[in-house]
């Protein structure tokens, strides 16, 4: 009797080893776990591409933490890659990137011809080395009541040249647009003939601003600033540069994207 209760005893004891066994097993083999029921819902951590209940990311091993790491650094170099082949999401190629073009020809071709129709010298335009989308346009009025139009008499300034480049998905971003000459004080005029408007940034832009109106605003903003022709000596005759006026405009949309632009009151315009 006594030899049979203990052959009964080593059953049992030997039973309670393998549940606990398969308890343990259960949570990286996908069994079910009487302990913790919420493992019971976890996914098999056999897997290389899933983070389970045996594999937290506190408790990964060095390697699979390096794996993750290396698979990072290969996405952003497949994504460098594919922006300087012109296939990266949302960047247009092939037929999309030639319908852009017909676009953006089609609506430049009919701003010239609407100003052109123009009755009141407001401005003109010319094609920089024929091409289409490089204008220089030459401001030829202000408020006659401004302090820059008194300046422009007094110097015999007849215009204020203005560059305008038409990027590839335009009407649908805003052109680039700087001062060429004469060199300007104020007036949201910054470095190398950089301009401050908000309409001329990605987020203050949109695709029904025509030419026109864009120098228009420009024009009334030369006044608002109190923009005046620059007369001292040695630095009225330093071109703006191209290169610096990108970096300055670059610099003043993140400014303004981070503290937001100030609207004038209505009463000012």
């Amino acid at each position: 009797m006594a030899t049979l209760l203990r052959k009964i005893g080593v059953s049992r004891i030997s039973e309670k080893d393998a549940d606990e066994a398969l308890h343990h097993q259960g949570s990286c083999k996908g069994g079910r776990s009487s302990v913790n029921p919420k493992l019971n819902n976890l996914k098999p951590c056999n897997t290389s591409n899933e983070k389970t209940a045996c594999n937290p990311p506190e408790a990964r091993s060095k390697t699979a933490e390096e794996e993750d790491r290396q698979s990072v650094r290969g996405k952003q170099v497949k994504e460098k890659q594919a922006v300087k082949a012109g296939t990266a999401p949302g960047r247009a190629h092939g037929p999309q990137r030639q319908e852009c073009h017909q676009l953006r020809t089609k609506r430049l071709m009919k701003e010239l011809q609407d100003i052109k129709r123009l009755g009141d010298s407001f401005i003109t335009v010319e094609l920089a080395d024929d091409n289409l989308f490089e204008w220089h346009v030459k401001l030829h009025q202000v408020d006659k009541d401004s302090a820059l139009w008194q300046d422009m008499k007094e110097t015999q300034t007849d215009f204020i040249s203005v560059s305008i480049s038409f990027p590839d998905n335009f009407p649908f971003q805003p052109p680039f647009m700087r001062v060429l000459t004469p060199r300007l004080e104020n007036g949201y005029i910054l470095d190398g003939g950089a301009i401050c408007m908000e309409l001329l940034t990605p987020r203050g832009w949109s695709s029904a601003y025509t030419v026109e109106a864009v120098m228009r605003q420009f024009a009334a903003s030369l006044v608002k600033g109190q923009g005046r022709i620059c007369r001292k000596t040695g630095k009225s005759k330093k071109a703006f540069s191209r290169k610096e006026a990108e970096a300055t405009f670059r610099s003043l949309v993140k400014t303004h994207e981070k503290y937001g632009w100030v609207s004038p009151p209505v009463s000012d315009g």
